[in-house]
């Protein structure tokens, strides 16, 4: 059994603590809200999958308020919290514990191998779906995966651990050694679709036309472009099959930009758009298409 924190009682916080809490693991869920945590404590967190209704018994408790030692700290708040929300956890850090971060965009890595340093950091994507329907309360219907490694050699050395760790929890996860190219194609499909999104206004389906197939496969082209300025090959086939699958297949989905957007919040635009035009800049990659996507997505900011 593995003590795992997970940071963020978002919709994929609550899925992944549920789930780990259910597969055996001894959790515990990481917020800054006093009043969610008091819920999840006394009542758990219900998970409506397609199996039914299930009942997580986890711990819950503010950052200051965990003690370890802790196995494993996943990292599950929006990119623009990153950097506080792994501070917070700081104090777990022994040297033994592993952190992972399953997020959207670019720079989490970052910001935590400052506190925990590159040897025990892993990173990967998620497909895995989830809505918040209260505040302990999650549904996730479909199947999902999880493809994750190391951020280096010393800390892929761990990959397979915490993919079982995962399992248990009917997961799915693998161990990818190639993980870093199927971050940039997830981060490549969210700065296409996501930005666009959220400017017009209108779901995924309302992007399946002339004019927004071209800006998308723009910002694709350029996210590629600047991951091989950086020596990381991406598929484009299986990137554009994605974005037509979605376009096709998505048509009522409002990506979460597009939902903080409306809900008035900040976006996480600079881990995803603005990411990629650091990259570039750096490299010197022109990506006019996604710049121009990120300063109209940051002035219509809070």
């Amino acid at each position: 059994m593995a003590k795992v924190v997970v940071v963020g009682a978002g919709a994929m916080g609550c899925l992944f603590a549920a789930r780990l809490a259910l597969g055996g693991q001894q959790v515990t869920v990481v917020d800054v809200s006093a009043q969610r945590l008091d819920l999840i404590g006394r009542e758990g967190i219900c998970l409506h999958d397609d199996a039914g209704e299930h009942v997580a018994k986890v711990g819950a408790a503010l950052a200051a308020d965990m003690a370890g030692p802790v196995d494993l700290v996943i990292l599950m708040t929006k990119g623009m919290h990153s950097a506080a929300a792994i501070r917070s956890v700081a104090h777990l850090n022994d040297g033994r514990c592993l952190a992972l971060t399953l997020q959207n965009g670019l720079g989490n890595v970052e910001v935590m191998a400052e506190v925990f340093g590159q040897d025990r950091i892993l990173w990967g994507v998620t497909d895995f779906p989830a809505d918040l329907e209260g505040p302990n309360a999650v549904a996730s219907h479909g199947q999902g995966h999880i493809w994750l490694g190391g951020v280096n050699a010393a800390a892929h050395g761990h990959a397979e651990a915490v993919a079982a760790w995962l399992n248990a929890g009917d997961l799915n996860a693998a161990a990818d050694a190639n993980v870093q190219s199927a971050v940039w194609e997830k981060v490549a499909f969210n700065a296409a679709l996501n930005a666009l999104s959220t400017i017009t206004g209108l779901p995924v389906g309302g992007l399946d036309r002339p004019e927004g197939r071209r800006i998308a496969t723009g910002v694709i082209d350029e996210t590629i472009a600047t991951a091989a300025a950086l020596g990381i090959t991406m598929d484009r086939e299986r990137l554009m099959a994605k974005t037509d699958f979605a376009l096709a297949n998505h048509r009522t989905h409002k990506p979460s930009m597009l939902q903080d957007r409306l809900a008035g919040r900040p976006t996480e635009i600079e881990s995803i758009n603005g990411a990629i035009e650091r990259f570039a800049a750096q490299q010197g990659v022109d990506v006019p298409t996604t710049r121009l996507l990120a300063d109209l997505v940051r002035m219509v900011e809070p």
